[in-house]
């Protein structure tokens, strides 16, 4: 009995240090990870097939990386590197990568997600985007504006960005696209 009251305290001391450490890289980031809608994740995944043949495409905050794995799964060709700070979520999208690495490679060979995403620990900030083909932002306005200067320095010419619900200050984009979801969710892309 004391072994498992033992056990259920640092089930929730475990619990509790995790939540924290989500707090409090999210209140220094300026927003929490957040997952994309289905209609977001489709109309990003259209946008990304769009770029011809292959491609290094990266997620800039790639929170708890779901839409970075369902990118991979329907653009083939495409390699993704998703850049996350927030331990929690980087861990978590590391372990997703893995299993559906492992999940593909035993159903469809021909498919394989193997090489084609990974996650990374990083600053989004001083990551470098010089072989970036693409990059998919889901922040927020104070974020895409420390970004746009380092796109236009780092980003190749024809590279895209594809930003989810906030536009780059200073930019045009080449479409706007107002997702079919309840918040109406915008997208914007750009060239570069």
């Amino acid at each position: 009995m004391v072994i498992f009251q033992f056990i259920l305290w640092l089930i929730a001391l475990v619990t509790l240090i995790l939540v924290v450490s989500i707090v409090l890289v999210s209140w220094k980031n300026g927003i929490s990870p957040m997952p994309a809608s289905t209609h977001v994740r489709q109309v990003v995944i259209q946008e990304v097939n769009r770029i011809p043949g292959y491609g290094n495409v990266i997620e800039a905050g790639s929170g708890w990386g779901t839409l970075a794995l369902d990118v991979v799964r329907s653009c083939p060709g495409k390699r993704l590197t998703g850049i996350e700070n927030s331990l929690v979520p980087l861990w978590s999208s590391q372990l997703l990568a893995f299993v559906n690495v492992r999940i593909r490679q035993t159903r469809d060979s021909r498919n394989s997600l193997e090489g084609r995403l990974r996650f990374i620990r990083g600053d989004i900030y001083s990551s470098s985007y010089e072989h970036a083909d693409c990059v998919i932002c889901y922040l927020f306005p104070g974020a895409m504006n420390l970004l746009v200067d380092k796109f236009i320095r780092d980003l190749p010419a024809g590279a895209r960005v594809i930003s989810v619900c906030f536009a780059l200050p200073g930019k045009v984009p080449l479409r706007t696209i107002t997702c079919r979801d309840a918040l109406r969710t915008k997208v914007y892309v750009y060239a570069f």
